[in-house]
C-alpha cells in the first residue's frame, strides 16, 4: 500500500465567493468563505479548519506523506499545517507543500490537471510512485482512503452510489456520471447526460456512480498524461477526468472503480458551511490525534 495524499487546495473558489441569502451564517464565517481557500475555513470547534477532518481520516487510513498544492497567496496554510515548504511534521504525518503557480495571462489556476502536474513536477519522486489525490474541501472517510490506499489497480477512484449522497436532487443531477463495465473497469466519465439516458450508465447492481475527486494513481503511467493533458473547451482548464479518460483510452481496463456508498460532505458555497458544521458536530465531537 501506498503512503502519499497529494490534497489540492490551489483553486480560486470561485462559487464560495459568491452571496448567499442564509441568515445563519456569522459574519466571521461570510469574511472567511470570501477571503480563505475553502479548506481552511473554520466550520470545527475554536476555528479549525475543514482540512483538519480530511487529515484526521486520512492519517486513520495509514497516510504518511501529505502534498497540499495551495496557490501563491497560500501562507495561511504554513500557519496551520507548519512553516516550512517541506517535511513538517503534523500529528506524524509529513507535511509538504506544492505551489500552483499561476500561468502568464490567466487570473485564475488552470485546474486540477495543472495542479497535480505541477505538484509532481516539484516533488518529482512521486513520479516513481503511487499516490492518492483529493479535493480539499471534501470530507473522505477514512474507509474510502483506505480503499484507495489497497486498490491493486494501477488506477482507481472512490465510485460514489449517487444514491447514498445527501445532496438536493438538483444539485446531484449535475455530476458527471462514472460508466463502468462488469468489472469496475472505468468506461466514460459522461457529463451532463440526458435524463433518459441515465439509467444505461447503471452498474451491475443498477447504481449510478459518480465521481468526487478521490484517485489513486501510478505516478509514471500517469505522468505524461497530466503533462499533455488538453484544455477543456468550456472551462478553459486542464481537468483530472479529462487527463484519466485519456489515459484509458491508451490503456482500457487501466483504471477501476471501488464501490462506495456514504455521504461527502462539501463546501462548495457558502450556504455549505452550515451544513457542514452540522454533519462534524454530530460525527466528529472531537478529534482524537492521539
Amino acid at each position: 500500500m501506498h503512503d502519499n495524499l497529494i490534497i489540492l487546495a490551489g483553486g480560486a473558489s470561485s462559487r464560495m465567493k459568491k452571496p448567499s441569502t442564509s441568515t445563519a451564517l456569522s459574519e466571521d464565517e461570510i469574511n472567511q468563505a470570501n477571503e480563505r481557500s475553502k479548506g481552511l475555513i473554520g466550520v470545527g470547534p475554536n476555528g479549525r479548519p475543514l482540512l483538519d477532518y480530511v487529515l484526521y481520516n486520512a492519517r486513520k487510513a495509514g497516510y504518511k506523506n501529505i502534498y497540499i498544492v495551495i496557490s501563491e497567496q497560500g501562507a495561511l496554510f504554513k500557519e496551520f499545517y507548519g512553516s516550512q515548504l517541506k517535511d513538517n511534521d503534523f500529528h506524524g504525518m509529513n507535511i509538504s507543500f506544492a505551489i500552483q503557480y499561476i500561468p502568464e495571462g490567466r487570473e485564475k489556476p488552470l485546474g486540477t490537471a495543472d495542479a497535480l502536474f505541477q505538484a509532481v513536477t516539484q516533488f518529482p519522486e512521486l513520479n516513481e510512485q503511487f499516490y492518492s489525490v483529493c479535493n480539499s474541501d471534501n470530507l473522505y472517510s477514512a474507509e474510502a482512503f483506505l480503499e484507495l490506499r489497497k486498490s491493486r489497480a494501477p488506477h482507481a477512484f472512490i465510485a460514489y452510489d449517487r444514491d447514498a449522497l445527501e445532496f438536493p436532487h438538483e444539485r446531484v443531477s449535475r455530476f458527471a456520471v462514472a460508466h463502468m463495465d462488469n468489472d469496475n473497469a472505468l468506461l466514460n466519465i459522461v457529463e451532463k447526460p440526458a435524463v433518459e439516458d441515465i439509467p444505461k450508465y447503471a452498474d451491475e447492481k443498477g447504481k449510478i456512480r459518480v465521481s468526487m475527486n478521490a484517485f489513486k494513481f501510478e505516478g509514471k503511467a500517469f505522468y505524461p498524461y497530466l503533462k499533455n493533458c488538453p484544455i477543456h473547451p468550456e472551462r478553459n482548464e486542464k481537468e483530472l477526468p479529462t487527463a484519466l479518460l485519456n489515459m484509458v483510452h491508451d490503456f482500457p481496463g487501466t483504471a477501476v472503480g471501488i464501490p462506495f456508498a456514504e455521504h461527502v460532505p462539501d463546501l462548495t458555497a457558502k450556504d455549505d458551511i452550515v451544513d457542514v458544521k452540522r454533519y462534524l458536530e454530530k460525527h466528529f465531537p472531537e478529534l482524537h490525534w492521539g
